[in-house]
Formats: structure tokens, sequence, C-alpha cells
């Protein structure tokens, strides 16, 4: 599959954009239908989004929230891997900024730079390449895949929308980020909501607890510049904009921030870190339960959900807390 997937970004003008989405939307409502993959996980996280924001869902609308963002997910693959077969007016016209940080960080950027904290929503891939034209040139890191041949797929990718991408697992990578804010007019985009390494961060988000990564804060407080959030949900495309685009659904970039980092001194550096995660997880949540069928995230996040036998560097309070849940959810269990 990995093979037949890079080809396809290696020739993606060969084939009609149409057909494949198609292929892609069918793909997804397959593994939706069946619970393939990571459906099952996916409709647990998005079960505590929905009840954090309404209450308990009912059956039906958790499926049909999971089906939008089966689609959402696998819509994603159909852009990123065809980005070579589309022109710099096609994908300026299918993805946009919004949000009130919009003007500040466009101020922030104009001799200065600045970090994003993101998640898995939406194309983030078409996020890079619109804070690329919109707001300055972008510098950001890529997961190092076991698969070499998919890494160098999405790292070229990336590199066609015009972002200059490190990878994961090299020492002091941290340090090239900062290096990078430390230069005018760039921004550092980081997806940051899944960090289950003794590294990560715990963080309060949707009643429950994630552990998210550490870097947005850290280069925010170590470099002084302002961090700020990215939420991306997908829209409708009418008139002018959809034929520009070729397509009829397009990505808003909304931007909300900045969090300040002159706003935590005086804090030890641990819990300065703990603070600035959580502010911008606060943030980055509620853009979340605004747009739960966008968030592709088909993996164990909820503390609920982790094996703990697995997990290191987990603080005392939070292991309190984790066996406290376990205690009541027995006790539910026994009663019924």
């Amino acid at each position: 599959m990995n093979a037949v997937l890079s080809a396809l970004a290696r020739h993606a003008s060969w084939f009609p954009e149409g057909l494949i989405r198609l292929l892609f939307m069918g793909v997804a409502d397959f593994a939706w239908l069946f619970r393939l993959g990571g459906v099952r996980q996916l409709e647990r996280n998005l079960c505590r989004v929905l009840t954090h924001r309404d209450g308990v869902p009912g059956r039906r609308q958790l499926r049909r929230v999971s089906r939008q963002a089966m689609k959402s997910y696998f819509l994603y693959f159909a852009e990123a891997l065809t980005v070579g077969a589309r022109s710099s007016g096609q994908l300026k016209a299918r993805v946009r900024g919004d949000g009130e940080g919009l003007p500040s960080i466009r101020r922030q950027c104009v001799e200065s730079s600045a970090p994003i904290a993101m998640g898995h929503q939406g194309n983030w891939d078409y996020a890079g390449f619109w804070a690329n034209d919109a707001i300055a040139p972008v510098t950001t890191v890529a997961e190092r895949l076991s698969d070499e041949r998919m890494l160098h797929t999405f790292v070229n990718i990336r590199e066609q929308l015009g972002m200059t991408i490190l990878l994961t697992g090299h020492q002091g990578l941290t340090g090239q980020l900062e290096q990078a804010l430390q230069q005018p007019h760039v921004v550092v985009p980081l997806l940051a909501d899944r960090d289950l390494s003794r590294h990560g961060v715990f963080v309060q988000a949707f009643g429950s607890t994630i552990r998210v990564a550490r870097g947005p804060a850290t280069i925010a407080l170590q470099s002084g510049r302002p961090l700020y959030v990215v939420n991306m949900h997908t829209e409708a495309l009418h008139g002018k904009r959809k034929r520009a685009a070729g397509v009829g659904s397009g990505q808003v970039c909304t931007v909300s921030g900045p969090i300040l980092p002159e706003d935590y001194a005086g804090m030890s550096t641990e819990d300065a870190v703990k603070a600035v995660s959580q502010a911008w997880v606060n943030v980055w949540a509620a853009g979340i339960e605004a747009h739960p069928e966008d968030w592709h995230m088909l993996q164990p996040i909820f503390i609920e959900d982790l094996d703990m036998q697995r997990l290191h560097g987990v603080p005392e309070d939070i292991r309190t807390d984790i066996d406290t849940v376990s205690e009541r959810a027995r006790a539910r269990s026994e009663r019924i």
C-alpha cells in the first residue's frame, strides 16, 4: 500500500482529481462501515469531545460524526498525495485564514517570528502552504517514519509547498527550532496534540487528561516569542472561489492568540511549560469542540485509554487521578 501511495504522489497528474477523491471517499466509508483500523478508537475520542460539549451522544450522532471524520481524514491524504498536480492558484483558493489572532501574527512576523501549536485537524499540509504564502516562510518538523519511501514522499510534499522540514530523532531538534525563531519573518508550526513519550506534558482537555508535546511551550518560552494556536476545519466553496479551487470544499485556518511568554515570568521552567501548554490546549480544545468532524485522532489519547504499564514519567498526582477513575469504573461495573 505504501508503494501505491508513493507512486500516486509521484504521478498525481496522471489521474483525474475527481476519481482520486471518489476512491479515497469510498475507502473511508468502507473503513467506517466495518469499523476497521482506528475507527473504534476515533469514536471513543469523539465521544469524549461530544460528551464534554453536549452530554453523552446517542449512537446515531456518534456514528454520523465519526463518518464525517473518516471522510475528512481520507480527504487529507487524497489532497496531500496529489499536491504536485495542483497549481498555486488552486491551492490558494482551497485554504484561507481567519480568527482574531490573524492580524497579530502577521504583525509579529513582519520583522520577527512566531511558533504555532496545532493538532491533527483538516489538512495541515495545506495550512503550511497557506502560512508560507500569507504570513511567513515555514519551518516545521516531520515524524521520522520506519518506511523510508513514505518518509521521503511526505517530506517532498511539504517541500513542494515551500516548507523547510526537520526530522524527529535528531539531537538538538529543539535548538534548531529556536534558531529558526531567531530569524526574522519565520513561523514554526508544530503538530502537538499527542506525545506519549516521557517528555510529553499532561494537561486537562474535554474533562479528561491528555499528554501533549512540550515543543510549542518550550520554544515560545526559550525564544521569548508569543505562541499562537491554529485550528483547522473544512468548509464548502462557492462561486469564483470554487471554480478557482477546482473542488467543492476547502480549508479554514483559524488563528488564535497570542499567548505571551512574559505572562509566565517568575515560574520555574517546568511549571511555565505546563502552564503555557495548558493555555494553548484550552484554545485548541474549543476549536475541536466547534468542529469535531475534522479531528483525525485515531489513536489513544485520553489517559483512561492508555496502558499505564508502558507510560513513563507519569507524575504521582496523575497516577492518583487515574487510580480514582479506575476504582469508580470498577464500582459501576459491580453495580451493573
